[in-house]
């Protein structure tokens, strides 16, 4: 239950709090308790069928709160309505099953729930004309926004909900005729059937905000006064004990972790980028006024680099029942708290994924320690890990070799034998800007741009297009067209686009080799000599041209240009996407720029930079240009910078 057996707080009631806080800690420690955890919830199957009859659904619904299996949650907007529990019980048995390699659970209990949980999903979405299959009508995790349509962390657990039981229906019939012929008649579950789980799941809808390149926590979420934070005192929280909840329900404010929690429970199906813009967005909405809320931010904190800001989020989840940081201790624990004390250690500062085949880490230390160490069990392996303030230390204490992912580097971990890997920066990959660091086209830009202006009627000099380094050729005109009383189309807009490319193609076809950069071809000679792997990543769309002009088109291993991102510099999006392509972590790699623009969004994205230009602010390395460049100089410092910026 929520209280274990150390108070009456909920009067002893079981939510989805076991399933997604407290089971993965006994998973990875003692996976016999966890078996028992998903035994016992599956119990309540039946109760389960009979809930959705209830509620007019085919399938099962698990009841947000119980003891017995039946709701007993009196207030349906953030209990009935949470439909979310179907895909806490069902992530709970995927994780067991991948975690254990356990597949005889599914034959005995699992795959009829899944199925019946499935159904559920099937029955209660619709498809919508240019949306695809939208789930209308719920609840999410967070309490603060009730009944809504196409809650994000709903539809994407239900997308995956959907594609397992696909898997299982698979899996099963391959393996087990028996099993599989007497779940399907038990519960009257046929091919068609399954063949629209597909569908729903390929088509699931999550809705999304191009301009602000977030995913939009609903289809209303975002269409609501924004709460007014600065104006409510701190005795005014939490807020659903001083404020009607229909007053809380139309503004944008979240008592916990929402589309984050999606964010780290499916988090192989987002980017670091998608991560860290959404996280920017949703976390200083969210109030924490839940017990569950900071030791999910504390992960996913620890993920993006916000390492300060991960460490206060785990001290407030650890002290919880230590500070009556809630004043309600008094009612009993904080069970979920104490679990995602353990979740904010392994999955945050350790940084631990599980897979199929193996597990992966990408540690950090918070400053305020020296060091930690944590055992976990995988697949019938017995892992000790072991964090200072350099290095990390992989030892298999017991059972078969076990692959283990440290960043980007893969291990064989062997019985006997530890394997050890820095947590600091690394040098093994490099991503270049173009303009101003392997070349210099600035003077290229600024005489297209000039043109563009000139017949425009606008005034525009060299101090002004100091403003557009770094930066998207849209973004550029936008700040150039500012300075016009005119408004334009966005067919014109468009137009002076083209022409400004025209023109800058012009003079770039004009480069040779000969503009290449001092220092910058032996510097590329001596990274690849050393087995570094090379990126650009360009706010340029002609990036690719003009390094073939150059005679560096084979040189570099992968080219970002702005063409391919959605957001340009200053988000990150540009080097992590050349990180990623390069397999590399941010980590891994050293960026340089010669803008500021570049340089922040190296910083937001972790990686360690090398200013070119006196001007630049915040970056780890200055250079006052490119004939500076030496590995041997720059990978000495790396090695001693902690790879974790604020």
């Amino acid at each position: 239950a929520a209280k274990g057996l150390t108070g009456e707080g909920y009067e002893g009631h079981y939510f989805w709090d076991t399933e997604v806080y407290v089971l993965p800690v006994f998973l990875f420690t003692k996976p016999e308790i966890a078996r028992r955890l998903i035994e016992h919830r599956c119990s309540f199957l039946p109760k389960a069928r009979e809930r959705a009859r209830e509620l007019s659904q085919r399938g099962a619904l698990f009841s947000w709160r119980t003891i017995a299996g039946e709701e007993t949650s009196a207030y349906y907007p953030a209990g009935t309505a949470a439909y979310h529990i179907n895909a806490a019980v069902f992530i709970s048995l995927k994780r067991y099953v991948q975690a254990t390699g356990d597949k005889e659970i599914l034959k005995s209990i699992g795959a009829e729930m899944i199925f019946e949980t499935a159904r559920l999903w099937a029955d209660l979405g619709c498809y919508i004309d240019g949306r695809g299959f939208c789930i209308n009508g719920v609840t999410g995790p967070d309490e603060y926004t009730a009944v809504v349509n196409n809650n994000a962390y709903t539809n994407i657990m239900a997308k995956d909900h959907l594609a397992y039981a696909v898997e299982v229906w698979n899996w099963l019939k391959g393996s087990s005729i028996p099993d599989f012929d007497r779940i399907c008649a038990k519960i009257c579950l046929t091919n068609q059937e399954v063949e629209d789980w597909k569908r729903a799941s390929d088509n699931m809808f999550v809705p999304y905000n191009a301009q602000l390149g977030i995913i939009e926590q609903d289809d209303a979420f975002l269409h609501k006064k924004p709460w007014d934070f600065a104006g409510t005192p701190r005795d005014k929280y939490p807020l659903l004990l001083n404020f009607h909840p229909l007053v809380i329900y139309r503004h944008q404010v979240l008592k916990q972790a929402d589309l984050v929690l999606g964010m780290f429970l499916q988090g192989d199906r987002f980017s670091r980028y998608e991560k860290k813009r959404n996280f920017d967005f949703y976390e200083p909405l969210t109030t924490h006024d839940s017990s569950l809320s900071t030791s999910i931010h504390a992960i996913l904190a620890s993920e993006l680099g916000y390492l300060e800001k991960a460490y206060q989020f785990f001290m407030h989840t650890a002290r919880t029942d230590l500070d009556d940081l809630h004043h309600n201790t008094g009612d009993g624990i904080h069970a979920a708290a104490m679990a995602g004390t353990w979740a904010a250690i392994v999955h945050g500062f350790a940084g631990m994924r599980e897979h199929a085949e193996h597990i992966s880490f990408n540690p950090r230390l918070p400053r305020a320690w020296k060091g930690y160490s944590f055992r976990v069990r995988y697949q019938g392996r017995v892992v000790l890990v072991e964090v200072t303030a350099q290095f990390c230390s992989y030892s298999l204490l017991s059972g078969e070799p076990l692959t283990v992912w440290h960043r980007s580097q893969k291990f064989e971990l062997f019985s006997g034998k530890a394997i050890r890997g820095s947590i600091l920066s690394e040098f093994r990959g490099a991503i270049f800007d173009l303009d101003g660091v392997i070349t210099d086209t600035a003077e290229c830009h600024f005489k297209a741009w000039s043109v563009v202006a000139a017949e425009l009627g606008i005034p525009f000099d060299r101090a002004y297009n100091d403003k557009l380094k770094g930066i998207s050729r849209m973004e550029s005109l936008d700040l150039i067209l500012a300075l016009s009383p005119q408004k334009f189309t966005h067919d014109e807009r468009q137009e002076f686009a083209r022409r400004k490319n025209h023109l800058f193609l012009e003079m770039v076809s004009k480069l040779t080799p000969s503009d290449i950069l001092p220092g910058i071809k032996p510097f590329l000679a001596e990274l690849k000599g050393r087995g570094i792997r090379l990126a650009v990543a360009s706010a340029s769309k002609n990036a690719q041209q003009i390094l073939q002009q150059l005679g560096l088109g084979a040189e570099f291993d992968y080219v970002v240009d702005a063409a391919s991102v959605a957001k340009g510099k200053p988000d990150p999006e540009i080097f992590i996407r050349a990180a990623d392509a390069l397999g590399l972590c941010p980590e891994e790699c050293v960026g340089f720029e010669d803008a500021q623009a570049g340089i922040d969004a190296l910083r937001d994205g972790c990686i360690f930079s090398v200013g070119i230009g006196d001007y630049l602010n915040g970056c780890n390395i200055k250079l006052d240009s490119t004939e500076a460049l030496n590995f041997e100089n720059i990978e000495r410092r790396v090695l001693k910078h902690t790879p974790v910026i604020e």
